[in-house]
Protein backbone atom coordinates (compact mmCIF):
# COMPACT_ATOMS: atom_id res chain seq x y z
CA UNK A 1 0.00 0.00 0.00
CA UNK A 2 1.02 3.88 -0.71
CA UNK A 3 0.50 5.23 2.08
CA UNK A 4 -1.85 8.89 2.46
CA UNK A 5 -1.84 11.49 4.90
CA UNK A 6 -5.14 10.31 6.47
CA UNK A 7 -4.15 6.99 6.60
CA UNK A 8 -5.03 5.39 9.81
CA UNK A 9 -1.83 4.77 11.54
CA UNK A 10 -1.33 2.75 14.55
CA UNK A 11 2.08 2.97 16.81
CA UNK A 12 1.95 0.50 19.32
CA UNK A 13 4.21 1.88 22.23
CA UNK A 14 3.83 5.10 20.94
CA UNK A 15 5.03 6.43 24.44
CA UNK A 16 8.32 4.72 23.98
CA UNK A 17 11.22 5.70 23.15
CA UNK A 18 11.05 4.61 19.41
CA UNK A 19 7.34 4.86 19.44
CA UNK A 20 7.34 8.76 20.23
CA UNK A 21 10.36 9.17 17.96
CA UNK A 22 8.35 7.60 15.27
CA UNK A 23 5.34 9.72 15.90
CA UNK A 24 6.99 12.99 15.97
CA UNK A 25 8.19 12.01 12.57
CA UNK A 26 5.17 11.41 11.28
CA UNK A 27 3.36 14.48 12.36
CA UNK A 28 5.90 16.45 11.07
CA UNK A 29 5.34 14.65 7.41
CA UNK A 30 1.73 15.72 7.70
CA UNK A 31 0.00 12.38 8.37
CA UNK A 32 -2.85 13.46 10.53
CA UNK A 33 -4.42 10.50 11.50
CA UNK A 34 -2.13 9.17 14.19
CA UNK A 35 -3.74 6.16 16.30
CA UNK A 36 -2.11 6.09 19.79
CA UNK A 37 -3.01 4.25 23.37
CA UNK A 38 -1.35 4.01 26.68
CA UNK A 39 -0.39 0.34 27.65
CA UNK A 40 -3.19 1.75 30.98
CA UNK A 41 -5.63 2.22 28.18
CA UNK A 42 -5.16 -0.96 25.95
CA UNK A 43 -3.03 -4.40 27.21
CA UNK A 44 -1.04 -5.59 24.60
CA UNK A 45 -0.46 -8.73 26.10
CA UNK A 46 -4.81 -9.50 25.98
CA UNK A 47 -5.77 -10.99 22.71
CA UNK A 48 -9.20 -10.31 23.37
CA UNK A 49 -8.54 -6.45 24.28
CA UNK A 50 -6.48 -5.99 21.04
CA UNK A 51 -9.23 -7.19 18.91
CA UNK A 52 -11.76 -5.46 20.36
CA UNK A 53 -9.45 -2.19 19.77
CA UNK A 54 -8.66 -3.24 16.24
CA UNK A 55 -12.61 -3.70 15.00
CA UNK A 56 -13.44 -0.11 16.87
CA UNK A 57 -10.35 1.69 15.37
CA UNK A 58 -9.67 -0.21 12.50
CA UNK A 59 -6.32 1.11 11.55
CA UNK A 60 -5.03 0.77 7.85
CA UNK A 61 -1.27 0.32 8.68
CA UNK A 62 0.54 -0.78 11.89
CA UNK A 63 4.00 -0.29 13.30
CA UNK A 64 4.81 -2.21 16.27
CA UNK A 65 7.61 -0.43 18.62
CA UNK A 66 5.92 -1.75 21.82
CA UNK A 67 8.37 -4.47 23.49
CA UNK A 68 9.65 -5.30 27.27
CA UNK A 69 13.26 -3.79 27.04
CA UNK A 70 16.31 -3.69 29.02
CA UNK A 71 19.76 -4.63 29.72
CA UNK A 72 21.76 -7.20 30.42
CA UNK A 73 20.58 -7.24 34.22
CA UNK A 74 17.12 -7.11 33.19
CA UNK A 75 17.26 -9.78 30.70
CA UNK A 76 19.12 -12.27 33.00
CA UNK A 77 16.96 -11.09 36.05
CA UNK A 78 13.78 -11.66 34.31
CA UNK A 79 14.12 -13.88 31.84
CA UNK A 80 10.28 -15.24 31.52
CA UNK A 81 8.83 -11.81 31.26
CA UNK A 82 11.23 -10.67 28.34
CA UNK A 83 10.10 -13.90 26.50
CA UNK A 84 6.94 -14.38 27.42
CA UNK A 85 5.36 -10.83 27.52
CA UNK A 86 7.57 -10.03 24.06
CA UNK A 87 6.15 -12.82 22.75
CA UNK A 88 2.57 -12.07 24.02
CA UNK A 89 2.55 -8.41 22.43
CA UNK A 90 4.21 -9.24 19.06
CA UNK A 91 2.18 -12.21 18.18
CA UNK A 92 -1.84 -10.27 19.21
CA UNK A 93 -0.43 -7.26 17.07
CA UNK A 94 0.67 -9.01 13.75
CA UNK A 95 -2.23 -12.39 14.12
CA UNK A 96 -4.91 -9.51 14.74
CA UNK A 97 -2.99 -7.17 11.94
CA UNK A 98 -3.51 -9.81 9.52
CA UNK A 99 -6.83 -11.70 10.16
CA UNK A 100 -8.10 -7.47 10.01
CA UNK A 101 -7.07 -7.14 6.91
CA UNK A 102 -3.81 -4.85 7.56
CA UNK A 103 -1.74 -5.01 4.65
CA UNK A 104 0.96 -3.00 5.66
CA UNK A 105 2.85 -4.34 9.05
CA UNK A 106 6.30 -2.50 10.19
CA UNK A 107 8.13 -4.98 13.28
CA UNK A 108 10.42 -3.67 14.89
CA UNK A 109 13.27 -6.03 16.54
CA UNK A 110 16.76 -5.62 18.10
CA UNK A 111 20.05 -7.13 16.41
CA UNK A 112 20.65 -9.85 19.60
CA UNK A 113 18.73 -12.08 17.33
CA UNK A 114 21.89 -12.68 15.43
CA UNK A 115 24.17 -15.22 16.85
CA UNK A 116 26.67 -14.20 19.19
CA UNK A 117 29.83 -15.57 17.49
CA UNK A 118 28.26 -14.41 14.18
CA UNK A 119 31.10 -12.78 11.66
CA UNK A 120 31.11 -8.85 11.90
CA UNK A 121 29.06 -7.12 10.16
CA UNK A 122 26.14 -8.48 10.87
CA UNK A 123 24.27 -9.40 7.95
CA UNK A 124 20.53 -10.21 7.72
CA UNK A 125 21.36 -14.28 6.45
CA UNK A 126 23.14 -14.90 9.21
CA UNK A 127 19.58 -15.36 11.49
CA UNK A 128 19.44 -18.43 13.04
CA UNK A 129 22.89 -20.16 12.02
CA UNK A 130 24.58 -20.02 15.61
CA UNK A 131 23.96 -19.94 18.96
CA UNK A 132 22.62 -16.51 20.40
CA UNK A 133 23.60 -14.34 23.18
CA UNK A 134 22.88 -16.65 26.51
CA UNK A 135 22.29 -12.99 28.83
CA UNK A 136 19.62 -11.75 26.22
CA UNK A 137 18.10 -15.20 24.32
CA UNK A 138 14.89 -14.79 25.60
CA UNK A 139 13.94 -11.11 24.00
CA UNK A 140 15.80 -12.45 21.23
CA UNK A 141 14.22 -15.47 21.02
CA UNK A 142 10.77 -13.71 21.54
CA UNK A 143 12.04 -10.95 18.13
CA UNK A 144 12.90 -13.74 16.08
CA UNK A 145 9.62 -15.51 16.23
CA UNK A 146 7.81 -12.09 15.35
CA UNK A 147 10.21 -11.56 12.44
CA UNK A 148 9.35 -14.94 10.97
CA UNK A 149 6.02 -14.21 11.99
CA UNK A 150 5.90 -11.45 9.20
CA UNK A 151 7.92 -13.67 7.06
CA UNK A 152 5.16 -16.16 6.71
CA UNK A 153 2.44 -13.95 6.20
CA UNK A 154 4.63 -12.30 3.40
CA UNK A 155 5.44 -15.44 1.89
CA UNK A 156 2.03 -17.22 2.17
CA UNK A 157 -0.17 -14.43 1.72
CA UNK A 158 1.79 -12.00 -0.24
CA UNK A 159 0.71 -9.18 2.48
CA UNK A 160 3.31 -6.02 2.35
CA UNK A 161 4.94 -7.44 6.08
CA UNK A 162 8.35 -5.96 6.78
CA UNK A 163 11.35 -6.61 9.59
CA UNK A 164 13.56 -4.02 10.55
CA UNK A 165 15.92 -5.01 13.01
CA UNK A 166 17.68 -1.17 14.35
CA UNK A 167 21.30 -1.71 16.42
CA UNK A 168 21.34 -0.34 19.88
CA UNK A 169 19.35 2.61 20.57
CA UNK A 170 19.75 5.83 22.27
CA UNK A 171 18.36 9.51 22.42
CA UNK A 172 14.84 11.24 24.20
CA UNK A 173 12.87 9.38 26.25
CA UNK A 174 14.92 6.64 26.70
CA UNK A 175 15.06 4.52 29.66
CA UNK A 176 17.88 5.67 32.50
CA UNK A 177 16.78 3.40 35.30
CA UNK A 178 20.27 2.06 36.31
CA UNK A 179 18.66 -1.60 37.19
CA UNK A 180 17.34 -2.07 33.51
CA UNK A 181 18.70 0.53 31.02
CA UNK A 182 21.00 -0.09 28.85
CA UNK A 183 24.84 0.68 28.37
CA UNK A 184 24.23 4.54 26.74
CA UNK A 185 22.12 5.99 29.18
CA UNK A 186 22.96 4.12 32.16
CA UNK A 187 26.46 5.69 31.51
CA UNK A 188 24.64 9.33 30.71
CA UNK A 189 23.34 9.29 34.28
CA UNK A 190 26.38 7.64 35.99
CA UNK A 191 28.40 10.47 34.65
CA UNK A 192 26.24 13.10 35.41
CA UNK A 193 25.45 12.14 39.47
CA UNK A 194 29.19 11.77 39.75
CA UNK A 195 29.73 14.82 38.28
CA UNK A 196 27.10 16.15 40.86
CA UNK A 197 28.04 14.50 43.88
CA UNK A 198 31.77 15.80 43.86
CA UNK A 199 33.64 16.18 47.00
CA UNK A 200 35.15 19.38 46.86
CA UNK A 201 36.53 19.87 43.49
CA UNK A 202 36.79 16.00 43.37
CA UNK A 203 34.06 14.03 41.68
CA UNK A 204 33.21 10.91 42.75
CA UNK A 205 34.46 7.57 40.90
CA UNK A 206 32.23 6.08 38.38
CA UNK A 207 32.02 1.90 38.14
CA UNK A 208 31.45 0.51 35.23
CA UNK A 209 30.21 -3.30 33.84
CA UNK A 210 32.86 -5.31 32.33
CA UNK A 211 36.13 -4.74 30.48
CA UNK A 212 35.13 -1.92 28.06
CA UNK A 213 36.85 -4.08 24.86
CA UNK A 214 33.31 -5.03 23.62
CA UNK A 215 32.34 -2.91 20.84
CA UNK A 216 29.24 -1.77 19.84
CA UNK A 217 27.37 0.38 17.55
CA UNK A 218 24.64 2.88 18.23
CA UNK A 219 21.71 4.59 16.42
CA UNK A 220 19.91 7.52 17.30
CA UNK A 221 16.45 7.27 17.64
CA UNK A 222 15.54 10.05 15.54
CA UNK A 223 17.52 8.08 12.62
CA UNK A 224 15.40 5.11 13.08
CA UNK A 225 12.10 7.12 13.27
CA UNK A 226 13.28 8.41 9.48
CA UNK A 227 13.76 4.99 8.34
CA UNK A 228 10.65 3.52 9.67
CA UNK A 229 8.73 6.52 7.60
CA UNK A 230 10.98 5.57 4.84
CA UNK A 231 9.97 1.93 4.82
CA UNK A 232 6.19 2.76 5.08
CA UNK A 233 7.09 4.71 2.25
CA UNK A 234 8.22 2.31 0.19
CA UNK A 235 7.75 -0.96 -0.80
CA UNK A 236 10.69 -3.52 0.06
CA UNK A 237 11.90 -6.63 -2.15
CA UNK A 238 12.78 -8.48 1.34
CA UNK A 239 11.43 -8.56 4.83
CA UNK A 240 14.45 -8.00 6.90
CA UNK A 241 16.33 -5.53 7.00
CA UNK A 242 19.13 -3.88 9.60
CA UNK A 243 19.23 -0.48 10.52
CA UNK A 244 22.15 1.02 11.85
CA UNK A 245 24.95 3.32 11.40
CA UNK A 246 27.47 0.50 10.15
CA UNK A 247 30.25 2.24 12.62
CA UNK A 248 31.05 0.90 16.25
CA UNK A 249 33.50 1.36 18.85
CA UNK A 250 34.78 0.32 22.35
CA UNK A 251 32.72 0.61 24.99
CA UNK A 252 35.48 2.53 26.66
CA UNK A 253 35.84 4.97 24.01
CA UNK A 254 32.21 5.36 24.82
CA UNK A 255 32.49 5.95 28.19
CA UNK A 256 35.00 8.39 27.59
CA UNK A 257 33.13 9.85 24.93
CA UNK A 258 30.09 10.19 27.11
CA UNK A 259 32.22 11.60 30.29
CA UNK A 260 33.59 14.55 27.94
CA UNK A 261 29.93 15.45 26.84
CA UNK A 262 28.78 15.36 30.60
CA UNK A 263 31.79 17.23 32.04
CA UNK A 264 32.63 14.52 34.40
CA UNK A 265 36.13 14.54 35.47
CA UNK A 266 36.78 11.59 37.74
CA UNK A 267 38.06 8.53 38.02
CA UNK A 268 36.00 5.32 35.82
CA UNK A 269 36.42 2.22 37.50
CA UNK A 270 36.11 -1.10 35.28
CA UNK A 271 34.67 -3.93 37.40
CA UNK A 272 36.43 -7.01 35.25
CA UNK A 273 33.61 -9.56 37.45
CA UNK A 274 30.37 -8.51 35.32
CA UNK A 275 29.78 -9.80 31.77
CA UNK A 276 30.96 -7.89 28.41
CA UNK A 277 28.09 -9.59 26.68
CA UNK A 278 28.62 -10.11 22.91
CA UNK A 279 32.44 -9.26 22.04
CA UNK A 280 31.19 -7.58 19.54
CA UNK A 281 28.04 -6.55 17.35
CA UNK A 282 28.13 -4.07 13.99
CA UNK A 283 25.46 -4.32 11.43
CA UNK A 284 26.01 -4.72 8.11
CA UNK A 285 23.76 -1.74 6.74
CA UNK A 286 24.15 -2.30 3.13
CA UNK A 287 20.67 -4.18 2.25
CA UNK A 288 19.37 -0.76 4.00
CA UNK A 289 21.55 1.31 2.11
CA UNK A 290 20.72 -0.21 -1.31
CA UNK A 291 16.68 0.15 -0.78
CA UNK A 292 17.60 4.09 -0.06
CA UNK A 293 18.21 4.91 3.72
CA UNK A 294 21.24 6.13 5.16
CA UNK A 295 21.79 7.31 8.91
CA UNK A 296 23.03 10.65 9.65
CA UNK A 297 23.38 12.18 12.84
CA UNK A 298 26.87 11.14 14.43
CA UNK A 299 26.92 9.49 17.47
CA UNK A 300 28.93 12.98 19.74
CA UNK A 301 25.77 14.83 18.09
CA UNK A 302 23.49 12.14 18.97
CA UNK A 303 24.65 11.54 22.89
CA UNK A 304 24.95 15.84 23.09
CA UNK A 305 21.05 15.96 22.56
CA UNK A 306 20.42 13.08 24.70
CA UNK A 307 22.23 14.49 27.86
CA UNK A 308 20.42 17.82 26.84
CA UNK A 309 17.24 15.76 26.31
CA UNK A 310 18.41 13.98 30.34
CA UNK A 311 19.02 17.22 31.44
CA UNK A 312 15.96 18.74 30.98
CA UNK A 313 13.36 15.81 31.96
CA UNK A 314 15.55 14.23 34.81
CA UNK A 315 13.13 14.52 37.27
CA UNK A 316 10.53 12.35 34.97
CA UNK A 317 12.87 10.35 33.48
CA UNK A 318 11.47 7.18 32.56
CA UNK A 319 12.36 4.34 34.75
CA UNK A 320 11.11 0.58 34.20
CA UNK A 321 9.18 -1.42 37.20
CA UNK A 322 9.62 -5.26 36.76
CA UNK A 323 8.19 -8.32 38.68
Amino acid sequence: MNPKRNTRIYIAGHRGMVGSAIWRKLEAEGYTNLIGKTSAELDLRNQAAVQDFFKAEKPELVIDAAARVGGILANNTYPYQFLMENLQIQNNLIDTAFHSGVEKFIFLGSSCIYPKLAPQPLKEEYLLTAPLEPTNEWYAIAKIAGVKACEAIRKQYGKDYISLMPTNLYGPHDNFDLKTSHVLPSMIRKFHEAKQYAVGSKQSTVTLWGSGTPMREFLYVEDLAEAVVFAMENKFSDNLYNVGTGEDLTIKDLALLIQKIVGHTGEIIWDSTKPDGTPRKLMDVSKMEKAGWKAKTSLEDGIRKTYEWFLENQDSVKQVKMG
